[in-house]
């Protein structure tokens, strides 16, 4: 099977899944495949080809197609970030797509622009920067299969069992104060 195909079929099987849906602009959604596509020959996993990858993989976690804030996004907004999946009203034609915000920490997003060398554009960089400093960032586990994460609020979903947000619980850290 050709790479780009192999994208398609799993990007179709994840979407089955979880009851999404591809993009149905045919012209669209072979970009996406091919940027997916390109990730993964590039850094040996499919990182989303809307956003700036570090091309580390425990840096990439959160990016790696399906990304962990396709599904709040896609139930939302009718679509994840860059658009690859989008809800069925959205497949249909009923429901025109929006601008989907960018969820992923600023924290991250400044990590992976200082990696790779490139400059984020000028006040942006700024702006990512001065939301960084505001971030608490917490460590949360799930309570169904273990899995632990260290970001400001607990994902929408477990990406590892698909637990829902109520299943995370907050793990004390040496950097909070206890009693």
């Amino acid at each position: 099977m050709i790479p780009l195909e192999r994208a398609r079929q799993r990007a179709e099987t994840d979407a089955r899944t979880n009851g999404c849906y591809l993009n149905p602009d045919h012209e669209f959604l072979q970009n996406l495949l091919e940027g997916l596509d390109a990730n993964e020959k590039r850094y040996g996993y499919p990182s989303c080809p809307c956003r700036l990858a570090t091309g580390k993989l425990e840096l990439d976690r959160d990016i790696i197609c399906p990304c962990f804030y396709r599904d709040p996004d896609v139930k939302e907004f009718g679509a994840c970030y860059c658009a690859l999946y989008v809800r069925r009203d959205v497949f249909e034609g009923r429901t025109k797509l929006q601008p989907v915000p960018e969820h992923r920490p600023a924290e991250k997003q400044e990590r992976a622009y200082s990696l790779t060398g490139e400059a984020a554009p000028g006040k942006k960089r700024k702006a990512i920067s001065k939301t960084f400093r505001k971030i608490k960032l917490k460590l949360w586990y799930c309570k169904q299969c273990g899995y632990v994460t260290f970001r400001e609020d607990p994902p929408y979903i477990c990406p590892i069992c698909k637990a829902k947000r109520e299943m995370f619980a907050e793990l004390p850290t040496g950097n909070q104060a206890t009693g």
